[in-house]
């Protein structure tokens, strides 16, 4: 056993020992002696275990069942401090991974011009999503994250002492203040949180990540440029933030157009101490006096004019700092933030010079400081803290991310329905054919004709559908032009579906295309089979519309597309998704390129592999090339959000991750990397991978039986209680059956059952076609050379670890009728021939036999996992037999947030 996982298990035996003794002094022993008894009892005999389990009380389950969650929850952030720990000591011996890709790029020989070129058009955007799938509540995140920080205090120590960290007697009584404060924290939410405190808690993240990492990764990249011969003043904001809070209204009531505005000027109130944050930082460094180092003209006639017009720089202030201009000039930019703030609540005008409208002007005034200092013999300070802080700023803005704005394509088709009809200029606008509207459409766009004025009279929803669109040209002008830039259409069909709501835009004064003016851009947004595999088509034609090709060049000739992961992979099935949206790639990329226009994908990834989900690096590299030309958007959400950021060294490490795998993708992925033919034999095997597993996934969905069989055999419908999330589980007006059901609640019931169903069914299937049609070492070469096969193959490699069929046949024989069974058969079937034909592909006889250490962790988690998974099943049985009352409810949520947190999933 390696020295750092001795040192991780003990770390968490003892956090365990602490939390035992939690137990017996605040519950009594005898909880504490049920929780050793059941552990013991799992592992030798596992229908003993379920029987004890089945006969406790509801609230000896819940005590029980928090128990084992608090433990996972311990365990999960023990394994997070010690991965930072070992990521430091990677970064010592082998660098950063932005200096791993500076190398990898150096040894190509890549000429600097190419490589500057591709920095200037680096754009790479995480978008933090409100997607209900983070279980745990962030009172209970922020303890953990003080765990972890003790847990990294005394590490240090130890290393400065040249010593282990065996603890000592401070650290074990703070470490067990925090299990104590734990467990008397309710890790269940009373009331489902509304969309501002989903922005709340995304403003917590962002609001960390500008503090620390955003920073330091820039470094890192400029460093790494550097390197390389590139100046990185060439860099525009190759990393920016976006979000999705308080702006996606799909299928959510509660995202009105107020409540974008609430959003909006939460995340302001934050972005804002942010930036005061950073420049009182300057002026605690900048103490340069001008009878040393006098600055440039142009520091002292903006100061000068700064200090004109605002009295709010107090005389003290001034007279403190008169000798000290840098100093003096970054207080006038405080004043002018703290205006901006009084602007931006107050609702009234901006004044130039007095405050700011967008971070432009803060940015100039930094890069005048940062500039004065290069002239007058402060070249290390301008490079450093100075620069540092523009780029921060750059990065983060006044708001900390900028806004999108999401609805469904049928909303706007229905305002307009509604005024063709009153004006009479089209007797039935829903019956329509999809190349009649968008004649009508594009001719309505090309003009200037308001299509209704201030007497505008709509019914709620459609009436809230416009208001949206006012509410982003006021958020514009109040805010900034960067405050909100893209509208997504969901659910996109046809161009008809980009048209309506480009002519809704146009209503509200964002698009003006004779002009030549677009204030915003539109986004269309596959997320179903065939949407996806016509993307080409529909991209085609509609930059081959002059009005649309207006927009797309007043934006700069950037054409945004969204691809949706989740609904895909739900309606066809993992295997047949991913590689419809490779394909997808491919053809969005060769239609921009034909119509000269930089195509910017926004990748909408879930949480979990069957939402697309899994390791943005390995994603990235394993687009096709071309796709990544600089510029990209990915969606964060959920587990994932926590996982990613909670700490410091590993919110670093994905963000540099992510930039590192966006400028290698852009730098040297620019061809294929394999020969053309080999590739083109490659996706022939695919395809025949595709149209079998997309078959057997669809035996399964078509199944009359599936519905009663999901929602007899998997606790989904506790998901509302849970209270993770403002938006509701289902699609408006969707029947009982699974069709309405989002992708979210999908993957939650089938993994929290441990069938785990969307992230593997179909693959074995699609694998054995191959292998039949005489394709078994073309799959072996794919999975060696291919990294787009190679990377979904270790993602589905790593779902079935996680799946126990084990498990799952407790709750069907439990709780699923008998005439339901034939669907587990189905499902067992499939899993089986897909462990097999993945182990035939890898050559590995056991699943992870690559990833020992990780699958002695699934191992253990696997122990304290199943007494959950026994509890539940009882419970459930319980609540489907009539039983009611809320202490079962809290005992099966209990259990549901104790699953999630030991397989660090939700949905």
């Amino acid at each position: 056993m390696r020295d750092d996982d001795a040192a991780l298990r003990a770390d968490i035996r003892r956090l365990g020992a602490l939390l035992g003794q939690t137990l017996a002094r605040q519950e009594g022993q005898p909880l504490l002696d049920l929780v050793e008894r059941v552990r013991l009892l799992v592992r030798s005999d596992h229908d003993q275990a379920a029987e004890l389990l089945g006969g406790l009380s509801d609230d000896e389950s819940t005590r029980l069942g928090r128990a084992f969650a608090a433990y996972f929850h311990l365990a999960n952030v023990t394994e997070q401090a010690h991965r930072a720990r070992e990521l430091r000591r990677q970064r010592l011996d082998s660098g950063g991974w932005l200096e791993q890709t500076a190398d990898r790029i150096a040894g190509r020989a890549v000429p600097p011009e190419q490589i500057a070129a591709a920095a200037a058009r680096l754009a790479v955007r995480p978008v933090f999503t409100a997607h209900p799938t983070e279980a745990a509540r962030r009172s209970i995140l922020t303890k953990l994250r003080a765990v972890a920080d003790t847990l990294d205090a005394e590490a240090a120590d130890a290393a400065l002492l040249g010593r282990d960290a065996k603890g000592d007697e401070s650290t074990d009584r703070r470490l067990a203040e925090l299990v104590e404060a734990l467990w008397q924290t309710d890790e269940l939410r009373i009331h489902r949180p509304e969309p501002t405190d989903e922005a709340r808690n995304a403003v917590y993240y962002l609001r960390d990540l500008a503090g620390g990492a955003v920073g330091t990764v820039l470094r890192d990249l400029a460093d790494a440029l550097g390197r390389l011969g590139v100046d990185a003043a060439t860099l525009n904001r190759p990393l920016t933030f976006g979000s999705w809070i308080g702006g996606d209204r799909d299928g959510n009531p509660f995202v009105t157009p107020e409540v974008t505005t609430q959003v909006l000027l939460l995340q302001h109130e934050y972005g804002i101490q942010a930036a005061e944050a950073t420049v009182e930082g300057l002026v605690r460094e900048l103490s340069i006096s001008a009878q040393l180092r006098p600055p440039s003209g142009g520091l002292n006639a903006s100061l000068a004019a700064d200090l004109a017009a605002l009295p709010e720089v107090g005389e003290r202030q001034r007279r403190i700092n008169g000798a000290e201009p840098y100093r003096l000039k970054l207080r006038c930019v405080a004043a002018k933030l703290a205006n901006t703030r009084r602007r931006l609540a107050a609702d009234s005008p901006h004044e130039p010079g007095r405050d700011y409208l967008g971070v432009v002007g803060l940015l100039s005034d930094l890069e005048l400081v940062r500039d004065s200092l290069t002239a007058c013999h402060g070249e290390l300070n301008a490079a450093g803290p100075v620069t540092d802080a523009i780029r921060t700023v750059a990065a983060c803005g006044l708001g900390l991310a900028t806004l999108d704005v999401r609805e469904h394509a049928d909303a706007h088709h229905q305002v307009l329905a509604l005024r063709y009809a009153e004006l009479g200029e089209v007797e039935d606008y829903a019956t329509l054919s999809r190349e009649r509207r968008v004649a009508l459409l594009a001719a309505e766009l090309a003009g200037r004709r308001p299509l209704w004025g201030s007497d505008l009279t709509l019914p709620p929803e459609p009436a809230r559908t416009v208001a949206v669109f006012e509410t982003i040209a006021a958020a514009q002008r109040r805010f900034g032009p960067e405050v909100i830039e893209s509208y997504i259409v969901s659910m996109t069909r046809g161009v008809d579906d980009v048209l309506a709501a480009a002519v809704l835009a146009r209503e509200a004064g964002l698009l003006d295309v004779p002009g030549g003016r677009a204030s915003i851009g539109i986004v269309p947004l596959l997320e179903s089979a065939a949407e996806l595999d016509a993307g080409g088509e529909l991209l085609d034609e509609l930059l081959a519309l002059p009005a649309y090709r207006t927009i797309v060049a007043a934006r700069g000739d950037v054409q945004e597309v969204m691809l949706g992961y989740s609904d895909s992979n739900k309606e066809a099935g993992i295997a047949a998704s991913q590689w419809r949206i490779h394909k997808a790639q491919r053809a969005l990329r060769d239609t921009a390129a034909r119509h000269g226009v930089t195509l910017r994908l926004f990748h909408g990834r879930g949480g979990t592999i069957g939402r697309g989900g899994g390791p943005t690096h390995e994603a990235i590299l394993a687009q096709p090339h071309g796709t990544l030309d600089g510029a990209i958007k990915v969606t964060e959400q959920g587990e994932v959000i926590s996982d990613k950021y909670t700490l410091p060294t590993l919110a670093r490490e994905n963000l540099e991750l992510t930039v590192a795998a966006a400028v290698e993708a852009t730098v040297l992925h620019t061809e294929p990397t394999v020969a053309p033919q080999q590739l083109a034999r490659y996706e022939a095997a695919m395809d025949v991978v595709g149209d079998a597993a997309f078959a057997a996934y669809q035996e399964l969905v078509a199944r009359p039986d599936l519905a009663d069989y999901f929602w007899a055999c998997t606790p989904t419908s506790l998901l509302g209680a849970l209270n993770i999330g403002s938006r509701p589980a289902r699609r408006p007006d969707a029947d009982a059956g699974l069709a309405g059901l989002r992708a979210i609640p999908w993957v939650f019931g089938w993994t929290q059952s441990r069938q785990i169903v969307p992230g593997w069914f179909g693959v074995g299937a699609g694998l054995e076609a191959a292998r039949g049609a005489g394709l078994g070492e073309t799959l072996t070469q794919m999975h060696r050379r291919w990294r787009f096969f190679r990377t979904f193959l270790s993602n589905v490699e790593m779902t079935l670890a996680k799946t126990d069929l084990a498990i799952a046949r407790r709750y069907v024989d439990a709780l699923a009728p008998p005439e339901l069974h034939g669907v587990f058969a189905l499902v067992r079937a499939e899993h089986d021939r897909t462990v097999a034909q993945v182990l035939a592909v890898t050559g590995q006889t056991t699943l992870l036999e690559g990833q020992p250490g990780l699958r002695r962790t699934l191992t253990v988690r696997d122990s304290y996992l199943e007494p959950l998974h026994h509890l539940q099943v009882a419970l459930l049985r319980r609540h489907r037999a009539g039983q009611r009352g809320e202490a079962l409810e809290r005992a099966l949520l209990t259990t549901v947030n104790g699953i999630a947190a030991g397989l660090r999933n939700t949905g």
